[in-house]
């Protein structure tokens, strides 16, 4: 482990954050924090915290001594000194005096004590971080340590590994309990520099910060030089097939398998973000990968992450692939089955009330191909992957060295369903569209840059899909949530289906399928070449089959349903003069639109369209507008606010009635008209 302190940048630092009124100490413990918190193999994803007792001035001018720490939802790696709330240190060290302080007594008194209210809750360990004499105090899940004490014999195996430089804490759950504990073996010997928590991680201190920091680096030094010099032989390898199926090809299988089906129809969908390398793959082509996934997760805090720990899912065989759909449903059973289980046995051993969460696995070991992080958003997923890379790097190091023995399940428990953390869940409501992914042609124009923004802001992650690569790019940065941008001549099925296979490759799948793009060409029906009006149905119709086809194909292999949304216009039923090579082929996607309706309604997925008209866009531009407006002698204002309502109509509002689609979710065969008011194109 390399130690990445640098004079010269701790200082910079200090002297950037003197001009913001923020004092040497707590700059320092930026500074290190953000050591700690850049390295994956010490710190991920909101896991392990800092400290450092300081003094604080309160809002009427009272000078209090104070503990600086980490709060919650901030990133070690990037924190800023309002991610260290200060607590009052004296009623902190009062607490210690107390023979019992359930969880939600410690967090009200650590909140009580800020000196700061609006500051973020301090970490669960903040008593752990106060009961230690030490001015400032580090704590890492490293993965090297872990696989120390991820063993049967972990005490004895800390004591051979660090001798008696480190204290050596039995497993307790985080708060009150485990800090009394951990300080009181600190007070049996106080010559100690760290702290080794079994089935947790480590603790290191110092009088600055420097120092703690050091510690922490060289006692994960020691930890790692150990596993490489005593590592017993890997494990077998399991037997792959001759010839295995590609990601892509199982993506949508998985995913459908891992959506909550909540009834009738309906499903909690999910993100899933697919990782691979030389490393991932050597380890679980093991032929122990089943049993290691089993055993649980590396550290408790990963609970909260991957559950109970991975699934893992035998090798797909790319001359067998119609039968790994029922594979992976299997197992997804499996995995469900045993976790209802895990649940229903921990849960009566009680009476405190719980809710069951869903059953689904949150990181999934697929042996010859890599594995696939699952979440509720694109966030999430990767998050999962994150902490599945370190799983194995624990879990590789155990094995090295003994044999992975993680907390047991029963142990896990009071963690996974912790109150602290199900009120956390409690608060956080997911989005009408949270978990689905929509793909949205002509994405970089007026209505599909506004269906798609809208999608996002509901909570979709949206494939914005553009005839130009550099405008679909930068319309999927404004739409935002993660969304991407994919260049593609829509009417090339090859690079149709390469935009399709992007969203599969990103996000596992697809769920909604706008299907927007379109141009139009001028010129009475009589006078048109043939050129000319295939053009037009090469774009227009044929463009918006290929979509829709390329959709149902993915729905079909995740069997979770899906829609599907026409932009068809009003030209498809009200043509308009020198209208016709713009209005056939909508008025033949019209058609479209309800055949997928009434072949694909059995498996869920609904077919729905959009009748808009005038409206600005690509396709109506300001010289349309100008000569459209000029040939029905109005002005351009009243051409465009030409309707029953007298209004214009905008791309946002075309935009809402794809949303309202999207969500309704018993309408399918419809068609949505978007005009302000026009008698000639209403349906009958």
């Amino acid at each position: 482990m390399m130690n990445l302190w640098n004079d010269g940048d701790a200082e910079k630092l200090v002297a950037d954050y003197a001009m913001k009124g923020v004092a040497r100490d707590l700059a320092l413990r930026v500074y290190t924090t953000r050591l700690l918190g850049g390295e994956p193999r010490l710190v991920l994803h909101g896991g392990g915290n800092t400290s450092c007792k300081t003094k604080a001035t309160d809002l009427v001018g009272d000078e209090w001594d104070v503990l600086c720490v980490k709060g919650s939802g901030w990133d070690m790696g990037v924190i800023e000194p309002q991610g260290l709330p200060a607590v009052k240190l004296g009623a902190l060290l009062k607490a210690r005096s107390l023979k019992k302080l359930s969880d939600e007594d410690m967090v009200a008194l650590q909140r009580v004590n800020l000196i700061d209210p609006s500051s973020p809750n301090p970490s669960v360990e903040t008593l752990l971080h106060a009961f230690l004499p030490h001015k400032f105090v580090d704590h890492t899940h490293s993965t090297a340590i872990l696989a120390i004490v991820d063993q049967d014999d972990s005490d004895a195996l800390s004591k051979k590994v660090f001798g008696n430089k480190m204290g050596f804490v039995p497993y307790i759950m985080p708060g009150f309990d485990l800090a009394k504990a951990a300080a009181d073996v600190f007070d049996a010997d106080p010559t100690v520099e760290g702290l080794i928590l079994d089935k947790h991680g480590i603790f290191t201190f110092g009088d600055d910060a420097k120092q703690a920091y050091d510690r922490m680096i060289h006692y994960v030094d020691i930890a790692e030089d150990f596993i490489a010099g005593h590592g017993k032989p890997r494990s077998e390898k399991a037997a792959l097939p001759a010839r295995l199926a590609k990601p892509a090809e199982i993506a949508p299988m998985l995913r459908g398998a891992v959506a909550v089906a909540r009834g009738e129809g309906r499903f909690d969908r999910m993100i899933s973000d697919f990782r691979t390398s030389d490393a991932i793959v050597d380890f679980i082509n093991s032929a122990k990968i089943a049993d290691y996934a089993g055993r649980g997760v590396s550290t408790p805090d990963l609970s909260i992450r991957i559950k109970t720990g991975p699934m893992a899912l035998p090798a797909p065989d790319a001359d067998k692939i119609g039968d790994y759909k029922s594979v992976i449903r299997q197992h997804v059973e499996n995995f469900a089955g045993d976790y209802r289980a895990y649940f229903e046995t921990n849960d009566a051993l009680d009476d405190v009330k719980r809710t069951m969460l869903d059953q689904m696995p949150r990181l999934t070991l697929v042996p010859g191909l890599g594995m696939f992080g699952h979440g509720r958003t694109l966030k999430d997923a990767k998050i999962a992957s994150d902490v599945g890379e370190m799983w194995i790097e624990a879990v590789r190091g155990a094995e090295a060295i003994g044999d992975f023995h993680p907390l047991s399940k029963a142990d896990l428990f009071p963690l996974e369903y912790w109150s602290l953390e199900q009120a956390k869940l409690a608060s956080n409501k997911p989005k009408p569209l949270t978990g689905q992914i929509v793909l949205v042609t002509g994405g970089a124009g007026a209505i599909g840059a506004a269906t798609a923004k809208l999608f996002a802001d509901y909570g979709a992650h949206a494939v914005v899909v553009d005839l130009d690569a550099a405008r679909a790019t930068e319309a999927a940065k404004k739409v935002g949530n993660g969304s991407i941008g994919v260049g593609a001549d829509i009417t090339d099925p090859a690079q149709m289906r390469a935009a399709f296979d992007k969203a599969v490759a990103v996000y596992g799948g697809l769920d909604i399928l706008v299907s927007n793009a379109g141009a139009a060409w001028e010129g009475r029906i009589g006078e048109l070449d043939d050129a000319t009006l295939r053009k037009s149905f090469e774009l227009n119709f044929f463009a918006h089959q290929s979509a829709a086809q390329n959709a149902v194909r993915i729905m079909l292999e995740q069997g979770t349903g899906g829609v599907l949304l026409f932009n068809t216009s009003k030209q498809a039923i009200n043509p308009g003069p020198k209208f016709g090579a713009y209005g056939m082929p909508k008025a033949a996607t019209l058609f479209l639109s309800r055949q997928y309706a009434v072949d694909y309604g059995a498996h869920g997925i609904r077919s729905n369209a959009v009748n808009a008209d005038r409206i600005r866009s690509g396709l109506l531009t300001d010289a349309m507008i100008a000569s459209r407006s000029s040939a029905r002698g109005v002005s351009e204002k009243e051409y465009m606010a030409g309707n029953l309502l007298g209004q214009e109509v905008t791309a946002e509002d075309v935009a809402q009635a794809f949303l309202h689609q999207a969500l309704a979710e018993r309408t399918t065969a419809n068609v949505t008209t978007v005009d302000g008011g026009n008698i000639a194109a209403a349906l009958r």
